[in-house]
């Protein structure tokens, strides 16, 4: 897919979203470390993000909304990209679950559950669960 299919189809703004959404977690301790570092530059490559898009993100995440996908099996891939974030420097603070759960909410995820639903979340990544054991949890957890 090339870059004028990304920006003409909308995906592009989702993943411009999403990596901001990423890039909230990676600076929810004010520092971006060595595995937060790789794992962005990962992300980044992987969701085509533009350079000039990469810094202006860095520089001001808030500024991107999450647009989260219509598809819930691509909502789930999203929040297992996240949670894998958290992670990325051997450590979980406590702004990254709240950070999460603000997410989670904005790829939508019900509200009165994003609490419950992000903490399996980090259960499953913590416990080295893949993206398809990642994906029936959380429907189990979620119950939809």
């Amino acid at each position: 897919m090339s870059i004028s299919d990304l920006y003409s189809s909308g995906t592009y703004k989702k993943n411009l979203g999403h990596f901001a959404n990423i890039v909230k977690l990676a600076l929810a301790d004010d520092f971006i470390a060595e595995g937060e570092q790789k794992m962005l530059d990962r992300m980044a490559k992987r969701l085509e993000i533009l350079e000039g898009d990469y810094k202006t993100i860095l520089e001001n995440p808030d500024k991107y909304p999450t647009n989260p996908p219509v598809d819930y099996n691509r909502r789930i891939g999203r929040l297992y990209n996240l949670t894998k974030m958290i992670f990325a420097d051997n450590e979980v603070v406590g702004d990254e679950a709240s950070i999460m759960r603000k997410i989670a909410v904005g790829l939508g995820f019900p509200t009165d559950n994003a609490e419950k639903v992000v903490d399996e979340a980090i259960h499953l990544v913590m416990n080295d669960n893949d993206l398809e054991d990642f994906t029936k949890a959380i429907k189990r957890v979620n119950k939809i």
